[in-house]
């Protein structure tokens, strides 16, 4: 099967032009050809842009254990129709992604399950090194330090210095230093306030577990990806990189801080939590300037009536898959950063962090994977909407300019006319860890 999309404003690496691209199978194989090709089929997308399809790095989809909140149908459903064509996901499910079998099983799984591409992370706990070493078919290895319990929590020096001396696949960590949490806890014992949630998870907190792991990292020589970004004195963190070092925001650590709890509560409790307006300023201007270069969403549901919960019942984690697009494209049209920008953080960078072949661009050779967005298209984010099994957004009722209205995996349409085809399937991603990441071009 060969298509033609035609007159589409199409995204390349730092321009935008208006090109015809050829879809051949599940491959793009052609830009903007010279001369017109038989096709099978055309699409006429003009006043319309394509995009390279989002890869999420950072999501928790709930599958097995929590399956009430989340699981893969649903969760892959809600990337298609928000654009995100990949997803890396998260190892602490029920149980835990702590083996390799238990990372064959996952990917067994979500080959029948998911409308999009799929990978899995391995989990670290303190005494499963030759598991992490073993591994293959994954992003790579996922630390908690700090945030998290039982087994994943790796917070003994002695154990993350044998992971990061030991160890060969890119590691990621959240860092959040759990001795400054408990300390924090501890001296607002009794709160029901959830404005204390980001005293209690402070600055400190990530910047002392931030500071930890890049030190780590550096002494070892080991490429390492900082999740979730949430103060501006982290960013100033990330300029020294040493070819080593990556960094990521999310949506929610852009667009709410601390004066947004007044409004929308324990809706907005995340870990790490957030912070400040200024943080906000500065993890934009991070991105702007290049020392942050991923964009994901820590898609992390619950059900409404968990997350309304008094404090500190309240668990932490909101859904965004869904809507990321939308929102960073809604900033396009508010003038804050570029379309290249958006698809160098969502699509690019990811895929060059993770050494995910075939993914990122649309280029010849490339991956299938694609989004064509309607910028012009301005709508609401409504509860009763959402395809995620949680069923809300802590942007409800939020209008935003730009919407993907087409998604593509692998060459099949996913997502049209508003609706998810729930026959397509799509793949798990390849990665070629010996590409040396994002430093390495």
């Amino acid at each position: 099967m060969k298509t033609l999309i035609k007159n589409a404003q199409v995204v390349l690496p730092g321009e935008v032009a208006q090109l015809d691209v050829v879809v051949e199978g599940d491959k793009i194989a052609d830009v903007g050809p010279a001369v017109q090709l038989a096709v099978d089929e055309t699409l006429d997308a003009a006043g319309l842009t394509l995009m390279p399809g989002v890869i999420d790095d950072q999501v928790h989809f709930r599958e097995p254990g929590l399956t009430h909140k989340e699981d893969l149908e649903h969760a892959s459903r809600a990337c298609a129709k928000g654009g995100v064509t990949t997803f890396l996901e998260m190892p602490n499910t029920n149980p835990n992604t702590i083996t390799v079998e238990r990372l064959h099983e996952k990917l067994a799984l979500a080959s029948g399950k998911c409308r999009v591409n799929y990978g899995f992370y391995i989990g670290a706990t303190p005494d499963n090194v030759e598991e992490l070493k073993a591994a293959e078919r994954t992003p790579g290895i996922k630390i908690f330090i700090g945030s998290s319990t039982g087994n994943l929590l790796v917070d003994q020096q002695e154990a993350l210095e044998r992971i990061f001396a030991e160890t060969t696949l890119p590691l990621t960590a959240h860092c959040e230093d759990e001795t400054t949490v408990r300390a924090n806890a501890e001296r607002l014992a009794g709160t029901t306030d959830v404005h204390d949630h980001s005293r209690i998870r402070d600055h400190q907190a990530a910047m002392i577990a931030t500071t930890r792991a890049i030190d780590l990292a550096k002494r070892h020589h080991h490429r390492f990806h900082v999740l979730h970004i949430s103060t501006g004195a982290e960013t100033h963190l990330l300029a020294d990189h040493g070819g080593l070092i990556t960094g990521e925001a999310c949506p929610h650590h852009l667009l709410f801080n601390t004066g947004d709890y007044d409004r929308l509560g324990t809706l907005i409790q995340m870990n790490p939590s957030l912070k400040h307006a200024e943080d906000n300023e500065q993890i934009w201007q991070a991105l702007l300037d290049g020392r942050i270069q991923v964009i994901a969403t820590d898609h992390a549901p619950h059900l409404l009536e968990e997350k309304q919960q008094p404090y500190p019942q309240s668990p932490s984690g909101l859904p965004a898959v869904e809507n990321s697009l939308a929102l960073m494209l809604n900033e396009v049209s508010r003038g804050r950063c570029t379309l290249p920008q958006v698809a160098h953080w969502m699509c690019d960078a990811p895929a060059r962090v993770w050494d995910i072949v075939g993914k990122g661009r649309i280029a010849p050779g490339y991956d299938a994977d694609l989004v064509l967005v309607d910028l012009n298209k301005t709508a609401e984010v409504r509860n009763e909407e959402q395809l995620t099994k949680c069923g809300w957004s802590p942007w409800h009722g939020e209008s935003l300019t730009g919407w993907p209205v087409s998604t593509w995996v692998m060459g099949q349409q996913v997502f049209g006319d508003g609706r998810v085809d729930d026959a397509v399937r799509g793949r798990e991603a390849i990665y070629d860890h010996s590409r040396g990441g994002y430093w390495a071009g």
